[in-house]
């Protein structure tokens, strides 16, 4: 099941297997409810990812009467289809969130992010999932010299105001890190990694577990208002509900229109190599973390727990994840793989996948209570380790506890001219690219 060729415009007819790697090598949950969707419910969470998962356990750990409607299988959209980096801190500039949510705001963001490590860290302990979850800390490469100037100048504000655990490191300090050139990086010690697939399986299983009811291949196809309830319907059925959370991400339907305004769905695409040797792992990634390029259109890369180098990026700028679209961005994935690690040039492609991640126009998220709905998205590719906490955050807030969700009361405005087809990612994406040549 390898594929040698990889260098065709496209991966079709090769033996790669186009199926996630965290979903192929990973448990399928066992719990999912069998029957007619039905039944009166205090909360009712749709979407079974990470966001709606961690909600869900949380709501039913307190006594709720809770129902998780998942429109394909657990963690089948972006909680299972991600590159396997928890990164704590901002996924961009903390200096330019600064610049744009003000200095508390952004603190607080940042914070969340780190404290969603910890998070993850407990539950995982608590629960007793295995999942290979590890403290790897995160490399943010600079990939031109300039770039450097950039990376240090945020991790000094960074390392002095927010986040002491954090350094800056030179070219030559990076020959212990990674066997690829790079001009220095920033070193955020608190990010891990862990198998998501095994992750969010044992999530869910903790939440049916906790008395959670949650039916897969169950999407929600109307709702509508009665008197102090909601009725959410499926094919299978509907239920009613007292509250309802929308956890749905990129995955967010036509019916929750509000929400789909302001989501860009952009495909982000990985391949994922056979099996390194020992060898091969000194020679390209003998520091063991979790690295991403400083590139607007980047990569970023990590061991898996079986020594797969697993390696992703944009690729190509599209809202379209099916075999032939996934195809097409792993070519230019090992393209990419063999320019920065070019002593693994030829190494079989085991797996090569894609999935939406769900972008807002300045690529912060969201969360809160609108339209007479919780929600909790916009994590803009970094929401697996965000995801669960927030989801956590959010619960509590719905639950009458304290409200420590970072982003309430932040505006969000629609993205002009955008119904739900994201048909200016193609501009989108040239725009990226000519920054990228000329910065």
């Amino acid at each position: 099941m390898a594929c040698r060729a990889c260098s065709d415009s496209e991966l079709v007819g090769s033996a790669v297997k186009y199926v996630s790697y965290w979903h192929d090598t990973a448990p399928r949950f066992s719990g999912g409810a069998e029957g007619p969707v039905e039944g009166h419910y205090d909360v009712a969470v749709i979407g079974g990812g990470f966001t709606g998962l961690g909600a869900a356990r949380q709501l039913a750990k307190a006594g709720t009467k809770v129902v998780v409607l998942e429109a394909d299988r657990v963690i089948g959209g972006a909680s299972g289809r991600n590159g396997g980096h928890l990164n704590n801190g901002l996924a961009h500039s903390y200096l330019a969130a600064k610049a744009e949510l003000g200095k508390e705001r952004a603190v607080a963001l940042y914070r969340a992010l780190d404290f969603s490590i910890d998070t993850l860290e407990a539950l995982i302990a608590e629960e007793g999932i295995a999942c290979d979850f590890r403290r790897a800390g995160k490399l943010k490469l600079a990939s031109k010299p300039k770039h450097l100037d950039a990376i240090a100048r945020n991790f000094e504000a960074v390392h002095r105001e927010v986040d002491p655990d954090t350094a800056l490191l030179s070219a030559r300090d990076l020959g212990a890190e990674i066997g690829s050139p790079f001009f220095g990086a920033m070193l955020s010690k608190k990010s891990a990694m862990m198998h998501m697939g095994r992750y969010g399986v044992g999530l869910a299983e903790a939440a049916k577990r906790r008395g959670a009811i949650v039916f897969e291949q169950a999407p929600v196809t109307a709702q509508a208002r009665e008197g102090s309830r909601y009725r959410l319907t499926t094919p299978r059925g509907s239920v009613t509900a007292d509250q309802v959370l929308l956890a749905t991400g990129a995955y967010t339907t036509s019916n929750f229109g509000y929400f789909r305004r302001r989501l860009v769905a952009v495909g982000s695409f990985i391949i994922a190599t056979r099996p390194l040797d020992a060898a091969e792992i000194a020679a390209t990634m003998p520091g063991n973390r979790t690295c991403v390029t400083s590139m607007n259109v980047g990569n970023y890369f990590r061991l898996a727990p079986d020594n797969r180098l697993i390696f992703g990026g944009r690729a190509r700028f599209s809202a379209t994840s099916d075999q032939r679209s996934d195809a097409k961005s792993g070519a230019i994935l090992v393209d990419g793989l063999t320019r920065i690690f070019p002593q693994l040039a030829g190494i079989e492609i085991d797996y090569c996948w894609g999935g939406l991640v769900d972008m807002t126009s300045d690529r912060f998220p969201r969360a809160g209570y609108q339209d007479g709905l919780w929600y909790a998205m916009g994590y803009a590719g970094h929401g697996a380790q965000l995801s669960t906490h927030l989801g956590m955050i959010i619960a509590d807030a719905m639950l009458g506890r304290e409200d420590r969700n970072p982003m309430k009361g932040l505006d969000w405005p629609a993205v002009p001219g955008h119904f739900g087809k994201p048909w200016f990612l193609p501009l989108v994406g040239m725009y990226y690219k000519m920054l990228d040549r000329v910065q």
